[in-house]
């Protein structure tokens, strides 16, 4: 990684078989799938795959194995010109493995999932100078003591942090909320973390001054965010008009189109529309990677809301898109 990287990916990667079904079956029953598919998919693996189609210069952190789940995850990240001079190999090393259960219409899914084999970010890898050499570092929970290692040497240099954050039981998540600056959670996580049920008031008990913002994704309902431009009131953004057909990947795809938007540019505000619109056209195609959309579909419905994507501005790291 000779260049330097606008966003930095540490944490999860999977191979999702997606099974799509008129109808999620009832216990004791039969059901006809009507489609099979393999997919990439994970929270920090399929939002670098929207960043880079968002026109970022990504890299993935992280390690695998030899199986055929890994190097699908490999043959991935170069069809999708992210870098992958940073991941390691185990021989027992293995992505997330998921089956999930989509039938359209329902606006939903069900994620079967398998952790055997899956290696968290460790304590001393990446290197420093790796993390220093991003313009924004994007993390998930999957090694929290080597996750707050990262954060704490991006925060140290002014790099900014987008997370996605879906379990709570490391006694150390704590430590790692408080060194986050972009903390984004689905309400339900949100929920169970602040002991809120109302986004508005759980996005409240999300926000300190050390962050720039605290989002709390609600699906079709849009989100509710709080920034540090008007740190003391909580901003509602509409979720985007869509017929849904897979819901698969949204909230990823939300992170990773946040991520850059901040790196090309934009404010808070205008990241997390950018985001949410991204993430409502991810939403009328199947899958959690292959319906993430273009850079240009976006700028087209951002040009509708009368808030196009810059071409060029003060970034993420401080420097231009």
């Amino acid at each position: 990684m000779d260049q330097r990287i606008d966003v930095l990916g540490l944490g999860c990667a999977a191979v999702d078989d997606l099974l799509y079904v008129d109808a999620y079956p009832a216990p004791d029953s039969k059901a006809p799938v009507r489609a099979r598919e393999r997919q990439c998919g994970g929270l920090i693996l399929t939002a670098l795959v929207a960043a880079a189609r968002m026109g970022c210069r990504c890299a993935y952190a992280a390690t695998l194995g030899d199986d055929d789940y890994s190097q699908a995850v490999v043959a991935r990240l170069d069809e999708e010109g992210i870098d992958t001079a940073l991941l390691r190999r185990h021989s027992d090393a293995r992505p997330v493995r998921s089956t999930i259960i989509v039938a359209p219409g329902r606006q939903g899914r069900t994620i079967l999932y398998e952790l055997d084999g899956v290696v968290g970010t460790d304590t001393t890898w990446p290197e420093e100078d790796a993390i220093r050499r991003a313009r924004l570092l994007l993390i998930d929970h999957f090694g929290v003591a080597g996750m707050i290692r990262a954060a704490g040497i991006a925060r140290a240099a002014g790099i900014p942090v987008v997370a996605d954050f879906e379990k709570a039981d490391d006694p150390r998540l704590p430590e790692l909320l408080g060194l986050v600056d972009h903390l984004i959670l689905s309400r339900d996580f949100a929920s169970q973390v602040t002991g809120r049920s109302e986004p508005s008031d759980a996005v409240r008990a999300l926000w300190t001054s050390r962050r720039r913002a605290a989002v709390v994704t609600c699906g079709d309902q849009g989100c509710w965010f709080i920034s540090d431009d008007q740190p003391a009131v909580p901003r509602h953004e509409p979720a985007l008009a869509v017929e849904a057909v897979d819901t698969t990947g949204c909230g990823d795809v939300f992170h990773g189109a946040y991520a850059a938007a901040l790196v090309h540019g934009l404010p808070v505000a205008g990241a997390v529309r950018f985001a949410t619109v991204a993430a409502g056209l991810k939403a009328t195609c199947r899958g959690g990677q292959e319906g993430i959309p273009s850079r240009a579909a976006v700028e087209t419905e951002l040009a509708n809301k009368q808030l196009p994507f810059p071409a060029s501005g003060r970034g993420a790291g401080g420097e231009g898109g």
